[in-house]
């Protein structure tokens, strides 16, 4: 095989460190973020939290001037580091090197020239120097309210399902070794509230990872007690026993007591819904059998999903919006929330090392040379994270400005149907910004409106058409279906078919197929699932 040496050209599209910050903080909810520039300012000495020093110093001047009533002041009377800053323009060159940062080239002669490990990166000193302006990236649309206002509108879980339990743990009559098993043990339960795995595997477990050897009957023993924590039904195996442990913890009357029996011995059938043969079974009336079926349909088949009484309480999870919608007399007034972002500038004292190298610039050793370097880096980098929060807050505030805008009708009424079709690529049309911008910012976002917080990807839906040939969203048609089934005789529960003419004499003709997903996605069963007594 002969070996031969070609070139050709490729066309690739690298991202520059500033871009890779963005996207990463688009991706991220407003908790997160706070989270994120804490991690930066440990790990980047040259970005310092609070106001600019000369923003504040700036700003006490202007009050000085105007307690005097406009009259202009002697800075050097009410300002001691002004005659610092004067020493240091006095002996600092005039003309340093080119900023790799986009500025103009300054000229200078040959004699001004060292060689160092800079003179391949060439850059101006004055662009780590000072830096009067401090960006503003506490982007918002309105002031009309405290910041603080809007985030105490948020939903707080309680403490994790895990916790919860482990809580529980200390309450019980285990020794210390036992409780520690008890622990492990809550710690392999799902966030449905199941315990999916056996004594033995658990065993195993502790056996491999601590050296632990756990008696058979002394680890089943544990678990016994862990189902009876609560929420009830927790810790259970399967669905049968979880709906068992619930109906034992109740007070035991003749129909809690039918019902235990019942899915002890029928529980194939009473999942198929078989509500005659059962009756029949266990001569029952009529009634007796409607309040079995009552009893065991008002326990939780997913105890650990929502324990803590909300869908949010599932992981301990803290819900903050990060935009806030109002309507103002008829005007829908946007807030973006960035009330717990502090302000962020580059350190005074990296500042001042830019300005002590400069002003010796010729005089450098290879240390000191080499110090320029992580100096210019760290700076650079604190200017490039500032930048990126700026433009993050720019980029969310404009995106959701463009779904406010498309999605008036929701905000204003707050009711689903009243939402328009509307896809990623429509508001990457009306932004400017590419698709994949829009998905990031949509993604883990959440608004808080006058009907609840919501979040973004809500307002996002394919178009359909109605028997009138109208667009409508999908989630109008969900509604409606959602409405129907509602609606239905429940003895005799609608099949997909007959769903599809229901649908399609409500004015939306859609397939089988649509009818039988969009049923599923909203937790709807078949019919023979859904009949009832």
């Amino acid at each position: 095989m002969a070996l031969s040496l070609a070139q050709r050209q490729v066309l690739q599209t690298k991202l520059s460190p500033q871009q890779i910050q963005i996207v990463r903080l688009l991706e991220i909810p407003s908790v997160e973020l706070q989270r994120r520039i804490n991690e930066e300012l440990q790990e980047n000495p040259a970005l310092d939290e609070g106001k600019d020093p000369e923003v504040i110093q700036a700003e006490a001047e202007q009050k000085r001037s105007e307690d005097y009533g406009g009259e202009e002041l002697d800075s050097e009377e009410y300002d001691d580091s002004a005659t610092d800053q004067d020493e240091y323009n006095d002996g600092a060159p005039e003309e340093l090197y080119p900023s790799e940062l986009g500025g103009e080239e300054a000229i200078y002669s040959d004699e001004d020239k060292y060689e160092n490990p800079l003179d391949n990166a060439d850059f101006n000193y004055d662009d780590y120097i000072a830096d009067d302006e401090t960006p503003d990236y506490k982007t918002r649309i309105t002031n009309y309210s405290d910041p603080q206002e809007s985030m105490d509108n948020t939903f707080t879980g309680s403490p994790s399902l895990v916790e919860h339990l482990k809580s529980q743990v200390y309450l019980t009559k285990m020794t210390k070794p036992e409780r520690h098993i008890a622990k492990f043990v809550v710690g392999n339960i799902d966030e449905d509230g199941y315990l999916r795995r056996t004594a033995e595997e658990l065993e195993d477990d502790l056996a491999f990872r601590e050296s632990l050897i756990v008696p058979h009957e002394q680890m089943v023993d544990i678990i016994e007690q862990i189902k009876q924590f609560d929420p009830a039904g927790v810790g259970a195996y399967d669905l049968k026993e979880c709906l068992l442990l619930q109906l034992k913890q109740r007070e035991p009357t003749p129909t809690n007591q039918r019902a235990i029996q019942i899915l002890s011995e029928q529980f194939e059938a009473f999942s198929r819904r078989h509500f005659e043969r059962i009756r029949a079974r266990y001569d029952l009336t009529e009634d007796e059998m409607h309040d079995v079926i009552s009893e065991i349909e008002h326990l939780n088949p997913t105890p650990g999903a929502d324990w803590a009484g909300t869908s949010y309480a599932t992981h301990g999870a803290t819900i903050i919006p990060d935009f806030v919608v109002e309507n103002r007399d008829g005007e829908l007034v946007m807030q973006l929330l960035d009330g717990e972002i502090p302000d962020l500038h580059v350190s005074t004292d990296y500042q001042q090392m830019m300005k002590d190298y400069a002003g010796r610039r010729n005089k450098l050793t290879e240390s000191e040379k080499e110090a320029v370097q992580f100096v210019k880096a760290k700076i650079d980098s604190a200017k490039w994270f500032i930048d990126a929060i700026k433009q993050r807050n720019e980029t969310l505030t404009r995106t959701m400005m463009a779904i406010i805008d498309a999605q008036r009708d929701f905000f204003q009424e707050g009711d689903d149907a009243a939402l328009k079709p509307m896809i990623l690529q429509d508001i990457a049309d009306k932004t400017g910004y590419d698709v994949s911008t829009i998905s990031r910012v949509s993604n883990s976002k959440y608004v808080q409106t006058e009907f609840g917080i919501f979040p973004l990807k809500h307002f996002f839906s394919e178009a359909m058409q109605n028997i009138e040939g109208d667009e409508v969203s999908t989630r109008e048609i969900k509604q409606v279906l959602r409405e129907i089934i509602d609606r239905e005789d429940k003895s005799h529960p609608l099949n997909d078919d007959e769903l599809v003419l229901a649908m399609k004499e409500a004015g939306y003709p859609i397939a089988r197929r649509t009818v039988s997903k969009y049923r599923q996605q909203m937790g709807k069963t078949i019919a023979r699932l859904r009949k009832q007594m």
